[in-house]
């Protein structure tokens, strides 16, 4: 049998979550809420407290960062479509694909700025609730 890179990371995968599964101390499963899981994840003297919903809230936090990086990918793609837009020189195909290309950045930019309105609606809703 020959062994290739795919058999190589197909038995690597299993092996190192095996190593890793025997090293896990048991009380880190101990944990019966996300509040106390997220504890247990802070360092030793970590100062500040961390919470799931909020301000400085560990999801807020989450959900900016990939609202922010939607919204990135969507002007780079409406950059991009207009470039190609531009270099099409008259071919009918790649004036419609450039066409798309913007259309599906715009809807994308307007998605990501509805779904920053209504994860921050909930958020205010859950907290104050």
């Amino acid at each position: 049998m020959k062994i290739t890179k795919k058999v190589l990371a197909s038995m690597a995968a299993p092996t190192a979550l095996a190593i890793v599964a025997v090293f896990i101390p048991t009380s880190a499963f101990a944990q019966t809420n996300l509040e106390g899981g997220i504890q247990a994840a802070k360092p030793d003297g970590a100062a500040g407290t961390t919470t799931l919903f909020g301000d400085d809230s560990i999801f807020n936090t989450i959900v900016n960062i990939m609202l922010f990086l939607i919204g990135a990918i969507s002007v780079i793609m409406l950059i991009i479509g207009g470039i190609r837009y531009t270099i099409s020189a008259g071919d009918s195909g790649n004036v419609t694909a450039a066409k798309n290309t913007i259309m599906y950045a715009i809807i994308g930019l307007i998605i990501a700025f509805l779904a920053f309105a209504i994860v921050n609606w909930v958020l205010k809703a859950l907290t104050n609730g």
